[in-house]
């Protein structure tokens, strides 16, 4: 089923979606059947009415077909206008032969429609699903979760290491993993968490071992020392260092690992290194399925941090 309902711009290049767009009996077909296409939309008229590109024709996404509200408001001109140049989803309403070109009616809001019944409603906290950054803002992520169906990635859900804007981290198309933090199913509301997929203290940890010499960014210069990311999900306190700035990239020598104590005590070797220029794709632990309680923290320690999605905490 989820192979179904992707984000936008899952299906628009895969070989056999381009098949079907490309003739008329390959639209035909889609019609009948019931398919859920992709194909990017290239004008929006002054009525807001979409055209999209299918192979030699032209599809039309009239402006109340153009998105699916689960509340049933209208949908925004912006929301529209801002299509324009990107895959959109779409199920085939008509073809009409009768003229010379034939006239092709499209609608997303039906393949969006279809999506939340069979897919989203369904979805519950824990899953684990893929998702698309669609635009980025100080607070979090906004996310395609299926067929341009948008859920929010909160700033404090992205990483344990903090961070101050998800820029650090994503870019605006990226294609994600998530976990359904939560689902109201009383406002079709989705919200997602990200963490809990790039693995454990532990796990993190394992990468590092006390004596070597790494590379991290400084998150936050405190009093008492120096907070460096030395992956997304962990990060090690290093003494004070002059001119350290936050931002930049630090080679940092790993004096200690104290998992008891979830510490990892660092010295920062270097710190006036500008900081990476590319975000790095995620290193996710956990890929699919379902996730019931998840524990950072390793056994025994200090601290007990976890996720228990069968609680919403």
């Amino acid at each position: 089923m989820t192979e179904k309902y992707k984000p936008e711009g899952y299906l628009v290049d895969l070989p056999e979606n381009k098949e079907q767009i490309s003739s008329l009996s390959g639209l035909e077909y889609a019609m009948s059947a019931g398919s859920i296409l992709e194909a990017r939309a290239v004008l929006c008229d002054a009525n807001h009415n979409l055209s999209v590109e299918l192979g030699k024709y032209k599809g039309v996404i009239p402006r109340e077909e153009a998105s699916y509200s689960i509340d049933g408001s209208e949908t925004r001109d912006i929301a529209i206008i801002t299509r324009v140049g990107k895959p959109v989803c779409f199920k085939i309403l008509s073809i009409d032969k009768s003229s010379v070109e034939p006239r092709i009616i499209l609608s997303r809001r039906a393949a969006q429609s279809e999506c939340f019944e069979n897919y989203v409603s369904h979805l519950s906290p824990g899953d684990v699903i893929d998702a698309r950054v669609t635009h980025i803002e100080s607070f979090g992520c906004f996310c395609d979760i299926g067929c341009g169906i948008i859920s929010l990635l909160p700033v404090d859900c992205i990483s344990v290491s903090r961070i101050s804007n998800p820029k650090e981290r994503f870019c605006g198309g990226d294609f994600i993993k998530c976990a359904v933090k939560t689902n109201d199913r009383t406002t079709g509301r989705v919200s997602l968490t990200h963490k809990e997929l790039l693995g454990t203290w532990e796990e993190n940890a394992s990468l590092f071992s006390p004596g070597e010499t790494a590379a991290g960014i400084i998150r936050s210069i405190e009093p008492y020392g120096i907070f460096v990311e030395l992956a997304p999900n962990l990060a090690g306190l290093a003494e004070w260092c002059e001119g350290a700035e936050a931002g930049h990239v630090a080679a940092v020598y790993i004096k200690s690992i104290v998992p008891s104590k979830m510490k990892i005590k660092l010295v920062i070797i270097d710190s006036n290194m500008p900081s990476f220029s590319a975000v790095k794709k995620p290193q996710y632990m956990i890929e699919s399925g379902h996730i019931d309680k998840w524990v950072y923290s390793p056994e025994n320690c200090e601290k007990y941090i976890f996720t228990d999605f069968s609680d919403g905490i």
